[in-house]
């Protein structure tokens, strides 16, 4: 349970779900996209400055941001464009009294770097929509099609964003489905953002992966380093000890 009493106005079919072991509580509804566990890999994953500024893109309820303040003295920013999720990303972080770290921006990601101006981030993390839209999308409840298909932003619009708003230097750290490594790795380097670590997360020893972790550096040098593989289930369908540390232990 959270150390902090609550502050904040919950709202219809909204809840207060644990955050981990790191006494953050966040808020949930199953009426919009909740977070799963390639936000949480992400956020343990991603290559962060002690200080600086970080970006969270496509951030959804913030859980991210959430996660980031754990390991970090550096000032988060999130932005989500759908107005609901924006709004609880703002209500966790004021339930968490993190308003001093985290801030979260309600807007379109493309047109961002016209408000921050080029270069301004240390490091970024985004965990987009995965699936390019198709007709048979529209058919999603709308906060769910906006976050797993392609609807408001395409892979292409992620990654030169991204390019714009980091500093020479700064990183890029994205999870995504393996199925698009190869696209995903031109479009990165047609844009400055040179892959430099590649960890692939499977269900269980001997399956295929399901997703890939990423990370980028702009304007970097050609070395990619490709880690061991992140396997989530035990043979008994326990999670493997990795996961476990990652979910159930401070870094």
């Amino acid at each position: 349970m959270s150390q902090f009493p609550i502050e904040v106005p919950l709202y219809a079919e909204e809840r207060l779900d644990d955050l981990l072991t790191h006494q953050l509580r966040i808020i949930q509804s199953d009426e919009v996209f909740s977070f799963s566990m390639d936000a949480v890999l992400l956020a343990r994953f991603a290559a962060v400055p002690k200080r600086g500024k970080i970006l969270d893109l496509c951030t959804g309820n913030g859980v991210i941001p959430l996660l980031l303040s754990t390991r970090t003295e550096a000032l988060i920013e999130g932005i989500e464009i759908q107005p609901r999720l924006a709004d609880m990303a703002r209500r966790s972080t004021e339930l968490n009294h993190l308003q001093h770290q985290i801030t979260i921006r309600e807007g379109d990601l493309r047109q961002l770097v016209q408000e921050t101006g080029h270069g301004v981030y240390d490091a970024l993390t985004v965990n987009p929509p995965y699936m390019p839209l198709t007709g048979g999308d529209l058919k999603l409840n709308p906060h769910q099609a906006i976050a797993r298909h392609e609807i408001h932003c395409t892979l292409e619009e992620v990654i030169s964003s991204s390019m714009r708003l980091l500093r020479t230097g700064g990183k890029m750290s994205m999870v995504h489905k393996p199925q698009r490594l190869g696209e995903i790795m031109t479009i990165l380097r047609q844009y400055r953002l040179e892959p430099k670590v590649i960890r692939f997360v499977h269900p269980r020893a001997g399956m295929e992966a399901n997703m890939v972790l990423i990370e980028a550096h702009r304007d970097g040098k050609p070395d990619i380093r490709v880690l061991p593989p992140l396997i989530v289930y035990q043979d008994n369908g326990e999670y493997s000890k990795e996961i476990y540390d990652i979910y159930y232990r401070s870094e």
